[in-house]
């Protein structure tokens, strides 16, 4: 069910996390180690988003990775302090399409879901139902992913707290949606907070840089886990485990 990772830091090219590492994002897209039944390969397209000037910009593609020769080269380009990078394994029923890949982007956030909502459109039907109509009827894609970024994105632009808003969107969807799969990862370019909802996560602090991946991109040493039902919250050289606090009682 797909694997995001973020990065904030010293500014650093994309490429290296994404491309190069022994377990890139590259290679997680087609040898993936722990996707907890959700799937074997994720070739239903991929998106980068890295932060210039404040703003992250941009690049997503319905390929696999693998196929795009010009990703490679253009995460190589630029150098930033803060990206987001996923590739995408899409749940059945849902489209294939460039614009139902992460990561999303409003304003200074870039926003990835890993997982799914089972039982989506209905399951989501009261939460969305809030929203204002115009926010539906401009939904980037048909599927869960966007709703929920739909609902985050709403609660962003009111002033909400952006780790507040992430944990708070966890537990009404899981109280919408028992058994959801809700690894969400959203920064501004200097705040990270990132899920551990039903699939894995890890993180590591190396000086000023904060690494947040579904896996680990090497064997290295300095990696953590992000203990199920759990977030991480990070900015430049530190990174806080919180729990969620989610009734998990009608988990199947």
């Amino acid at each position: 069910m797909c694997r995001h990772l973020a990065y904030v830091g010293p500014p650093v090219a994309p490429a290296e996390l994404v491309f190069g590492a022994p377990h890139s994002l590259l290679h997680q897209s087609y040898a993936p180690d722990d996707m907890r039944g959700g799937g074997t390969v994720n070739a239903d397209g991929f998106g980068l988003a890295w932060y210039a000037d404040g703003a992250p910009v941009r690049y997503r593609r319905a390929s696999p990775i693998w196929a795009d020769h010009d990703a490679p080269v253009l995460a190589a380009s630029v150098r930033s302090g803060a990206f987001v990078a996923a590739v995408r394994n899409g749940t059945a029923g849902m489209p294939a399409a460039e614009s139902a890949c992460a990561p999303f982007v409003d304003g200074p956030w870039a926003f990835s879901h890993n997982g799914r909502v089972p039982g989506w459109p209905g399951s989501l039907a009261g939460l969305a139902g809030k929203l204002p109509v115009t926010e539906l009827l401009t939904l980037e894609a048909p599927t869960d992913s966007a709703v929920l970024w739909a609902l985050l994105r709403e609660r962003l632009r009111a002033g909400e707290h952006p780790a507040e808003a992430v944990f708070d969107l966890v537990r009404r969807t899981e109280q919408a949606a028992p058994g959801s799969r809700l690894n969400l990862l959203l920064t501004d370019g200097e705040t990270l907070v990132a899920t551990a909802w039903t699939h894995s996560l890890s993180y590591r602090v190396r000086g000023d840089a904060v690494v947040v991946a579904s896996e680990p991109t090497d064997p290295g040493p300095g990696w953590s886990p992000v203990p199920e039902g759990h977030a991480v919250v990070a900015r430049r050289g530190s990174a806080d485990l919180v729990p969620l606090d989610a009734d998990r009682s009608t988990r199947p």
